[in-house]
């Protein structure tokens, strides 16, 4: 007898589908909602978890911006389970270890009640190695006080998984990517306008505020020519990686089909340059910050700089901003985030230099091999696709309907793509940190394909019921 996982889901907590056409402004009502408790749980003020040190999760800066998360808070677990538990589930049907076909009803039940079951077990297991990892350590490690904590950080992931569900089926977009989004813009609004210095006082003469607007009028009404020029590239690369990656979403090839059976009617199939999306760069970012959390973790202190730790991966300073590679391998490794400013001040040396052409072409490579592994695991090799387009009756116009020959037309575009789009967006994910843009390469990167997949999602909706602001920003993008 053969055991049904769809069962065991029926015992879960659930957001039931609307069973009627939800319209936009309830979509939009909901995902307010879902993105206030998401900004509420984020905070130290409502979400701050008892029986954890301070300063928890200063060395995983990184991580929390792939995880839409904020360390020592409910939301210190973010997306990690359900986006663990979803690429997984995707390498193992994409390489058909587990033989289901997304397509078909029942195959797409089981797929789902498998990835919110091993979510949830994720949330615990993550929790669990947070806190007994040290990223999240607890103020005592007696049993009580490690449960405790272990339990607030899984149920603030649990609370996430039932977030996702009501963003996919009662707003707009999902839930993932609502929440990198609003990690990532919440950081970039908090490092261009605090009005703090780093320490988290007020500023005073000699001790600017961090926030780098501030920052930029300061050096102005000091005539501290560095200072202001210091602020005010993170805000100018910013505001330019924003352009870059936007412009590059419009650029795709288009494959003309029409249907076998039908004369006339026909369609095209986009193939975008960024055809893995953020994909590369992501696990690229998560490769490079587990190595760096490893060193740190492996780093004893030296015995002539009680603030400098060293392991075999190089050595790490432990700043107010968390652990800071200075010197071997996980140095070349990192992004000089000054790199441009010290260009143009003239204190740029040649380890400086090395560095950044070691990262950037690091970044690149990287970005390569996971763009070209993602397109043959993921099922979005040219043989996967043109077996979608023939199973819906579609040819390429002047060739026979053949999955072969459409996968033959295919191979010309999809891997040079998949090899393209991953050094493209490994350079300017790099090149946006050389210039210390606000919330990262990775995270602008993200940002930006998020917004405008939203927007793209939105031009398909209906307007007639939409509030009027929403339906003139609209009609004018268009």
């Amino acid at each position: 007898m053969k055991f049904d996982i769809t069962k065991l889901s029926k015992y879960l907590v659930t957001v039931k589908k609307p069973v009627y056409k939800v319209s936009l402004n309830k979509k939009f009502f909901w995902t307010g909602i879902v993105l206030i408790v998401y900004l509420m749980m984020s905070s130290q003020l409502f979400g701050h978890v008892y029986g954890i040190q301070e300063g928890a999760g200063l060395r995983f800066q990184a991580l929390q911006i792939l995880l839409g998360s904020s360390f020592g808070t409910l939301m210190t677990l973010g997306i990690g389970p359900i986006v663990t538990a979803g690429i997984i589930l995707q390498l193992l049907i994409g390489s058909k270890i587990i033989d289901w076909n997304l397509h078909d009803p029942d195959d797409r039940k089981k797929y789902e009640a498998t990835q919110k079951l091993s979510s949830i077990a994720l949330c615990f297991v993550e929790a669990c190695a947070f806190v007994l990892g040290g990223a999240v350590p607890p103020r005592s490690y007696d049993v009580f006080t490690v449960s405790i904590v272990i339990l607030q950080l899984a149920f603030g992931g649990l609370i996430v998984i039932l977030l996702d569900e009501i963003v996919s089926k009662w707003g707009i977009g999902s839930g993932i990517s609502l929440f990198i989004a609003a990690g990532v813009s919440s950081r970039i609004i908090i490092r261009l306008f605090s009005p703090f210095t780093p320490s988290g006082t007020f500023p005073l003469p000699g001790n600017p505020p961090s926030g780098v607007f501030w920052g930029f009028i300061y050096g102005l009404m000091q005539n501290e020519f560095y200072i202001a020029l210091q602020n005010l590239l993170p805000i100018i690369s910013t505001v330019l990686v924003f352009l870059i990656v936007v412009y590059t979403q419009g650029i795709s090839v288009d494959i003309p089909l029409s249907f076998s059976a039908l004369r006339g009617f026909g369609r095209t199939w986009s193939l975008k340059l960024f055809y893995t999306s953020n994909i590369p760069v992501i696990l690229t970012a998560a490769l490079l910050a587990n190595f760096q959390l490893f060193g740190g973790m492996m780093a004893k202190p030296s015995p002539d700089n009680p603030n400098l730790k060293c392991s075999i991966l190089g050595c790490f300073s432990q700043t107010q901003g968390g652990s800071v590679p200075v010197s071997g391998m996980m140095y070349y490794l990192s992004a000089p985030r000054t790199f441009l400013f010290d260009v143009f001040t003239g204190n740029a040396t040649s380890k400086l230099y090395l560095r950044a052409l070691t990262y950037l072409t690091f970044m690149i490579i990287l970005c390569i091999i996971f763009s070209v592994f993602w397109v043959s695991t993921s099922g979005m090799d040219a043989e996967t696709v043109a077996n979608q387009i023939s199973s819906i009756g579609m040819q390429i116009p002047g060739y026979r309907s053949s999955p072969r020959i459409i996968k033959e037309v295919l191979n010309r575009y999809i891997p040079p793509l998949s090899v393209i789009g991953g050094a493209l967006i490994g350079f300017i994910a790099a090149l946006a940190d050389f210039t210390g843009a606000l919330g990262t390469g990775t995270g602008i990167l993200l940002t930006v394909t998020i917004i405008y997949n939203f927007y793209e999602q939105l031009k398909t909706e209906k307007m007639e019921g939409a509030h009027p602001l929403i339906r003139r920003v609209m009609e004018e993008s268009r």
